[in-house]
């Protein structure tokens, strides 16, 4: 039998933003920044739809969940990755990196899911607007978004599981800013090509059956809309369903972009401007892009400020 010494690996070392050695100081003062926004602006869509009873409504409940759900993502990546812009070396613990990947991709998965959730919401409220209140009761809403969550729980439970499992021998130096999967499967020193592909599958369950999920949804709401004799009545739909479709493809486009593609064609320093866009902008423009396009929003947010907002068309 043929002894190998093997040294397993007890923590990682990021050098996601080593090429930026000196923009380093920089890059934290405009993170912080913009994710103190985010936090400041989520905390505010929050807080004025619970405060406001005209807006505890379907829509805004899933809002708000959006929002909840934008403010985790953040806080699960920006605050290390804040850390590790001042420190001299970027380090997490094997654990530590197991537990933020498996609540990264949690979060993501659940968007997913979530994401669907609101595109049946939209099918109801134009295809079924006189039942709309039955079929989109509080309890309904409740058990889209737990069946969501337990989606988002079920499939990262099972790559963490997978991934975690993988021999890290060989290095210990993580090329991105965080414990993401494709980094981890370059690092690993051997997994089956089994495996790879059940993670694979499973990034493309979690990607395309919501996706479905939406198109189905929106074939309909298209083919109700154009049914609608006036050109009004028919631009007010569109322009009820268009902040979803813009985070619908944000979305998907940056997890396609980074998942949903053979590891032989990653590029770290790809990854890690797409990611960069991925977790710190689009939690801040998601919930901007939804409840600055909408009027209802706009009016409940300027009672609740006392001041005028800018009149939306």
């Amino acid at each position: 039998m043929e002894w190998v010494n093997v040294t397993l690996v007890r923590e990682f070392v990021f050098f996601g933003f080593s090429p930026l050695t000196g923009l380093q100081q920089l890059l934290f003062v405009v993170f912080l920044l913009l994710y103190l926004f985010t936090l400041s602006t989520n905390a505010i869509i929050i807080s004025t739809i619970v405060l406001d009873r005209a807006l505890h409504t379907p829509m805004y409940f899933f809002l708000a969940i959006l929002s909840f759900s934008e403010t985790c993502y953040t806080f699960v990546i920006v605050p290390k990755m804040l850390v590790d812009l001042l420190a001299q070396k970027k380090t997490i613990s094997f654990l530590g990196c197991a537990i933020q990947m498996f609540t990264f991709l949690f979060l993501g998965c659940s968007h997913s899911f979530l994401l669907a959730a609101m595109g049946y919401d939209h099918y109801v409220a134009i295809c079924n607007p006189l039942r709309y209140t039955m079929l989109m009761e509080h309890g309904v809403c409740m058990g889209l978004v737990a069946a969501a969550c337990a989606c988002g729980f079920t499939v990262p439970q099972i790559i963490t599981s997978l991934v975690i499992h993988f021999p890290f021998c060989s290095s210990n130096q993580l090329h991105h800013f965080f414990c993401d999967t494709s980094p981890l499967l370059k690092l690993a020193t051997h997994h089956s090509h089994l495996s790879q592909m059940v993670i694979f599958m499973l990034g493309v369950f979690v990607s395309v059956i919501p996706l479905l999920l939406i198109l189905v949804s929106y074939i309909c709401i298209i083919s109700a809309i154009l049914k609608i004799p006036s050109s009004v009545g028919r631009c007010k739909s569109f322009s009820t369903c268009a902040s979803h479709l813009i985070v619908v493809t944000v979305h998907y486009g940056c997890a396609s972009f980074i998942y949903l593609r053979p590891k032989s064609n990653y590029s770290s320093s790809q990854d890690t401007l797409i990611s960069v866009s991925y977790n710190i902008l689009t939690p801040l423009f998601n919930p901007m892009i939804y409840s600055l396009r909408n009027k209802k929003f706009k009016s409940a947010l300027q009672k609740a400020m006392g001041q005028p907002l800018c009149p939306v068309n």
